[in-house]
């Protein structure tokens, strides 16, 4: 079946691998958490331009990620058209504002209250890009014939994290979005049925007074442990 992972496979020595001696891993080890403790969350943008390139090859990386039966179930909407960006604003503020006027429970909005999140969402116009990933419930050949795809949700979430973490390596900032229902983005961008809005990711230079929540991360002995 052409698109999927049906029949023979064929199989080729893996010869990119790199070992590297001990003392070495153990530095790029530190460098790496080093470099990724320096990511925050933020929620106000620059409008500067971002050139599109570095968007491109951010997403390269992130269609890198391991997926179920590599069936590579994602697909990646970069949005820059100000028009665009605008009705997909108008949409999620809509759905935003039903969100903590009448769906959020009191426990939820007590959670959000010391991130100072609302429902005016000003960074999904000011900000270059809005990164639009999907998930694809099944695929479709070129017959039109349906197949199934596995561990969709785990594996746009694997790619999801890979994106994320490109961008922050390539010196941009990134926010996560995730208006519900998401449907309004399949009919604003033109995706067909077998694609699901997964998040929504704005992605460019903060702004530069951007202030971010004084929180902290847990510890290693709180979300590890070693048997």
């Amino acid at each position: 079946m052409e698109g999927s992972n049906m029949g023979e496979t064929k199989f080729i020595p893996y010869l990119d691998y790199r070992e590297y001696p001990v003392e070495e891993m153990r530095r790029r080890a530190r460098e790496f958490c080093g470099e990724m403790s320096r990511r925050r969350t933020v929620r106000d943008f620059s409008d500067r331009d971002v050139p599109r390139d570095i968007i491109m090859e951010c997403i390269r990386a992130a269609g890198t990620a391991p997926s179920g039966a590599n069936m590579q179930p994602w697909h990646f909407v970069v949005v820059s058209d100000p028009e665009l960006k605008s009705r997909i604003r108008k949409s999620a503020e809509q759905e935003e504002r039903q969100f903590y006027e009448e769906r959020a429970t009191e426990e939820w909005l007590e959670a959000l209250e010391p991130l100072g999140t609302g429902a005016e969402k000003p960074f999904l116009e000011t900000a270059p890009y809005l990164i639009a990933i999907f998930g694809e419930s099944y695929g479709v050949d070129t017959q039109g014939e349906r197949y199934k795809h596995y561990y969709m949700k785990e594996s746009v979430g694997i790619a999801t994290g890979m994106l994320i973490t490109a961008l922050h390596h390539t010196g941009l900032s990134c926010l996560t979005h995730t208006p519900s229902p998401m449907n309004f983005l399949n009919e604003i961008l033109e995706r067909p049925e077998n694609e699901r809005p997964f998040l929504l990711l704005v992605t460019g230079y903060p702004a530069e007074d951007v202030r971010v929540p004084d929180i902290r991360r847990k510890s290693l002995e709180e979300i590890a442990t070693f048997r």
